[in-house]
């Protein structure tokens, strides 16, 4: 929760967060061992002046980690110090000697790597910093909580190059629910609000549907997006989106519902309902992307989404204590732009993350794929994997590119070498505008942007559109270059505490000061000889000591011969020590130039910063800019150095594809050398009889396990994502109609905690693709029903096979190990049967990999159960009773008709009974007389009978 309380002229904020079974906001309370006695719970008369200070800062953060500064050192107190110490391994001490006051501390020039450590374990931090140098005065120095971390505004400095880290809201609307009219008064929108009212609500008529709004801002990038689903799985659909991006922490309003899928984000945090508002979230939204409505950004008619936005705005800037002025702009989307791919399928495909936790990052399509230059390149290689496109002339304008590109060699090479030396300019910039960039950092985004001219020369030598629009939004920002490197030396320091980072030139009193700390004995020297030619002593000094500073210093025998400008200073047994008014100038200079000269860097470097974030709208577009060239290089670079083809794009639903590979799985035999990947061709057309096209809609995959049903799956769905990517394809030839979306049920796994079994989460996944896919959708289906009875799952899997291909006509990979289903290819005409080839030779089985027409007429489980070092006796015993069984069940699923309404009918699947087959054996029918033969007849049939009752 967000509560801005109207005590004071600067409004407090209280947070709070909801617990769970594993709290990722742990609550402090909740240390082991005995309680500490905290000063919350004492009166203000009876605390100390400065824990008077530590106890106004915790009373406004009760939840955070308070990281109070003193001196070189960030203190904590009490629970806080408790759960620090735990978790960082940091010695506990107290202080005073009864150990009533628990404390640990860090330095504060190490302090980043605790906070990373602490925000990952889901800790919540507030920093207290010094508001005043202690030299500058005498009393205790006045503290304040400058910003609040939490793990989704984070700067985590460990983060992957690759990594986003978004911050989520989720806001649900429905259709009768009321909307609260934001609070009025001063202060409205900005980091805080005085003077809260209570909201009074309004009816919102037009709004038809239950509508989940979803925001997303990455405070180290500044990326920032919003998106809207509309209808009964609308709260999944938002869940879904939250998820895929991978987001450390949602913000839901104090009265919503948290969706249960939420509940594995490290971090959830509730933000009262005033914020979640129209009068208060859209004009904030506003205000920060300085625009008076937000119809460029696509949000009219989506109020939802501005105003999770607005919600994500309002936290950040409360948190830190900061504009954010790097957010400069938001991004709608709309789901007909992309392709659409549900957690499900990011998960089964391992498109960016592995199946299972622990395993090698190479087995995704990510890390395949990523040969990206920059950082900015690497994020949105992976944005652009999980959003594929569906516009058919962006991807032949993606085509022209790469394929430009993939054709000279010297040109992509020259593009690829200018991304050398450019950093994370969205991070950098982030750094800055959140004031928490050194000198350092400002200079790394100079050497930046000092690349830029060169890359844009590169660019301008390419001819294809998408090249020319990259070269023309490419702002090469030389006058900020220029800036910088005006006002920082070359090599500045990591911060500004001990000066050194503004270059000579800058500023005339600074180079003054400089000149007099570092010419100090000269200056002297220089005093002292021209005192001694102006007064004829020879033997007066100037000195300096800690006590009397500056001063000259003359023997007894020649005091007559002292000026009368000279003031005594002091007198000795034998001398006398004088000062003059340019000693005492020289002395107060030289004494307070150091900490003049940190005060004059640290406005200039202000000046700096001001200067660099006001164009900070420029430094994101040329970012973007340096991002989409160097994925299109990288499309090119992969198309010319792994065999890739430049996929072809048809009207009919069609996929045809010749010797189809696929790419994370090839890529990973050739860098472990582990043999030759084997091609397949694939052809699938989604088209109706009545269009006239003739193909199949479903293919039904048949052979035993390890023989690459799964990977022939998959490899399908690499095909098409890839090529809606704008990519080229791992294939001899790619020919294809525009997927709206894959979907995949590919294994499954208990849900306990939420009453969900294995097969219960197939089936949930499976009523998903039923319920949704349309006939440009692309469906995986491998090993459906196998997690319930032989029949029960025969059945569902036979019954849906039929609803795909009377129903649906969705483009459809089905592999299964139930061989009565191969039977439906005869009847169905948009269904072929494919198979895995093996090879049966005296040792075993030998796999081909490869794809052949019609039905596999074994499973071959026995024999891949041999191959994974099964006793040998197991494997004996299971040949013996599979014989058994085949007997048994060898008429199973027949007797299948057709007929109206439905195209067939599945009839018997209930096996004859061993007896009635043992007899039918043992009689010899050739010494059977007619009589006989009838006899025989009636009795079984009258067994038969009996069975039935």
């Amino acid at each position: 929760m967000i509560r801005e309380e109207a005590q004071s002229d600067a409004p407090r904020l209280t947070l709070s967060n909801e617990s769970s079974a594993a709290p990722p906001f742990r609550s402090l309370d909740e240390s082991p061992g005995a309680p500490h006695p905290k000063p919350l719970e004492k009166a203000s008369a009876e605390l100390t002046p400065f824990m008077r200070q530590w106890t106004a800062a915790k009373r406004e953060n009760p939840d955070a980690l308070l990281f109070f500064r003193m001196g070189d050192f960030y203190e904590l107190f009490y629970d806080d110090a408790v759960v620090v110490s735990r978790e960082l391994q940091l010695t506990l001490t107290a202080r005073d000697r009864e150990r009533n006051q628990p404390m640990c501390g860090v330095p504060y020039h190490a302090v980043d790597q605790y906070l990373t450590r602490l925000l990952r374990k889901g800790y919540r931090i507030a920093i207290c910093d010094q508001m005043e140098d202690p030299k500058l005065t005498k009393k205790i120095v006045r503290r304040e909580v400058t910003r609040v971390l939490s793990p989704g505004t984070a700067l985590d400095g460990a983060l992957g190059q690759e990594q986003n880290n978004f911050l989520a809201a989720l806001y649900e609307m429905g259709s009768s629910e009321k909307q609260a009219s934001g609070p009025k008064g001063p202060g409205n929108g900005g980091l805080g609000i005085v003077g809260v009212k209570t909201p009074t609500y309004q009816s919102r008529p037009n709004q038809t549907g239950t509508v989940c709004a979803v925001a997303l801002l990455d405070v180290s990038t500044g990326e920032f997006r919003t998106a809207e689903f509309q209808g009964a799985n609308a709260r999944q659909l938002a869940s879904d989106a939250i998820l895929m991006a991978g987001a450390s922490e949602v913000l839901v309003a104090s009265s919503a519902e948290l969706p249960a899928a939420l509940e594995r984000i490290p971090a959830r945090t509730r933000v009262e309902d005033w914020v979640w508002t129209r009068d208060f979230a859209v004009p904030l939204v506003e205000r920060q992307l300085g625009v008076r409505s937000l119809e460029g950004y696509g949000l009219v008619g989506h109020e939802p989404a501005a105003i999770a936005a607005g919600a994500v705005l309002h936290y950040v800037r409360t948190t830190q204590k900061n504009a954010a002025l790097h957010v400069d702009s938001l991004r709608f989307e709309e789901h007909s732009t992309a392709l659409e791919l549900d957690q499900v399928t990011v998960r089964n495909l391992e498109l960016v993350e592995p199946l299972f936790v622990g395993q090698d990052t190479r087995a995704t399509l990510f890390h395949t794929m990523d040969e990206c230059q920059t950082a900015m390149g690497k994020r949105l290689l992976r944005a652009t994997i999980l959003r594929p496109l569906v516009d058919a002339e962006v991807l032949e304008a993606r085509y022209e590119a790469v394929g430009e590109a993939h054709g000279d060699l010297l040109r992509r090479e020259e593009i690829r070498r200018a991304f050398g030396g450019i950093l994370d300019l969205e991070r950098l910039l982030a750094r800055l505008s959140l004031d928490s960039a050194g000198p350092r950092d400002v200079r790394a985004l100079a050497a930046s942007l000092r690349r830029l001219p060169g890359l844009k020369m590169a660019l301008d030598a390419m001819q294809a559109p998408q090249w020319r629009d990259v070269a023309t939004r490419l702002d090469t920002l030389e006058d900020v270059t220029a800036r910088i490197e005006r006002t920082l030396v070359e090599e500045p320091p990591l911060t500004l505490v001990d000066g050194g980072a503004i270059a000579a030139g800058v500023d005339a009193e600074l180079d003054d000061l400089r000149t007099i700390s570092t010419t100090g004995r000269q200056a002297i020297a220089a005093i002292e000889e021209r005192e001694r030619q102006r007064t004829g002593i020879g033997s007066l000094k100037v000195r300096y000591n800690s006590v009397f500073g500056y001063y000259i210093e003359i023997t007894k025998a020649n005091l007559a011969m002292a000026p009368a400008d000279y003031e005594r200073k002091q007198t000795l047994v034998n001398a006398e020590r004088f000062t003059t008014p340019e000693l005492k100038e020289y002395e107060r200079k030289i004494l307070t130039a150091h900490d003049r000269s940190i005060e004059i860097e640290k406005r200039i470097f202000a000046e700096l910063r001001t200067a660099v974030l006001e164009a900070a709208g420029r430094i994101r577009r040329s970012s973007a800019a340096v991002a989409e060239a160097d994925l299109l290089a990288n499309f090119a670079h992969l198309a010319a150095g792994r065999r890739y083809v430049r996929p072809r794009i048809a009207e009919e639903p069609v996929i045809e594809a010749v010797a189809g590979r696929h790419p994370v799985i090839e890529q990973w035999m050739e860098e472990t050398r582990e043999g030759r990947f084997i091609a397949n061709d694939i052809y699938l057309n989604g088209g109706d009889e009545e269009s006239g096209v003739a193909g199949p809609s479903l293919l039904l995959i048949t052979g035993p396990n390890m023989g690459g049903k799964s990977t022939y799956l998959r490899q399908t769905a690499m095909l098409v994502l890839m090529a809606q990517m704008g990519c080229f394809v791992p294939a001899e030839s790619l020919r294809f109609g525009l997927v709206d979306r894959i979907y995949t049920r590919i294994g499954a796994s208990d849900n306990v905690a939420r009453g969900r079994s294995t097969f219960m989460v197939e089936m949930t996944e499976t009523a998903t693709i039923l319920n949704t896919a349309t006939r440009r959708s692309l469906i995986l289906l491998d090993e459906m029903g196998r997690g319930t009875a032989t029949f029960d799952g025969l059945s569902l899997a036979w019954a849906t096979v039929e609803f795909l291909h009377a129903e649906t006509g969705a483009r459809t990979l089905f592999a299964t190990h139930y061989h009565e289903l191969t039977m439906l290819a005869e009847k169905l005409p948009r269904v072929r049967n494919l198979r895995v080839g093996v090879k049966e030779a005296a040792g075993g089985i030998v796999f081909l990999h490869n794809i052949e027409p019609g039905a596999a007429s074994k499973s071959y489980g026995i024999e891949v159960a041999r191959l994974a070092g099964l006793p040998t006796v197991v494997i004996e015993r299971a040949k013996h009773v599979l014989r058994q069984h085949e007997k048994q069940e060898r008429s199973a699923a027949a007797d299948v008709q057709t007929g109206a309404p439905e195209p067939m009918q599945l009839t018997i699947f209930t096996p004859l009974s061993q007896r009635i087959v043992d007899r039918i054996e043992a009689t010899d029918v050739n010494w059977l007389t007619p009589l006989q033969a009838l006899n025989l007849l009636e009795e079984l049939q009258q067994e038969l009978k009996d069975k039935g009752q």
